[in-house]
């Protein structure tokens, strides 16, 4: 495929949350993601949701006891260790960290400039999941 053809991110996280409602507006505020679209069930509960951040983009849902969800375990399951994290190219990264640290977001790595250029930072969301903020951008680098 050619990157004409490409309209946005080819790779998407997808994270199940307990309350994907709160998360979705927690993530919006502490993070600056925008709803891109939200599917609710009959009963209110997120079945799918699409967040966006610039050209990237997030997917996410309620927790579910489905076939899929059975593939699925928050962190407070595994003693807050995961197999994966989300990795989101921010443009002011200091100012990215201080919203996220004034919204409760759980600084696991402070933010630092890096040796292979830009800076990062580490955190944990409200149900737990590990994120990682960073200016610096891979697409950008020769």
């Amino acid at each position: 495929m050619s990157k004409s053809n490409v309209s946005g991110s080819t790779i998407i996280p997808c994270l199940r949350y307990r309350d994907a409602h709160a998360a979705i507006a927690w993530l919006c505020k502490a993070f600056g993601f925008e709803k891109h679209s939200v599917y609710n069930d009959e009963q209110g509960a997120v079945m799918h949701a699409q967040l966006t951040y610039g050209n990237g983009m997030l997917m996410l849902g309620q927790v579910r006891d489905n076939d899929f969800g059975k593939h699925i375990v928050q962190p407070d399951q595994l003693e807050q260790r995961e197999t994966q994290c989300p990795c989101v190219t921010v443009r002011d990264c200091k100012a990215h960290y201080e919203q996220a640290k004034a919204n409760g977001a759980n600084i696991v790595d402070d933010y630092a400039e890096k040796e292979y250029g830009g800076a990062g930072y580490s955190c944990r969301d409200l149900e737990g999941h590990l994120w990682y903020f960073g200016s610096y951008d891979p697409w950008q680098v020769e």
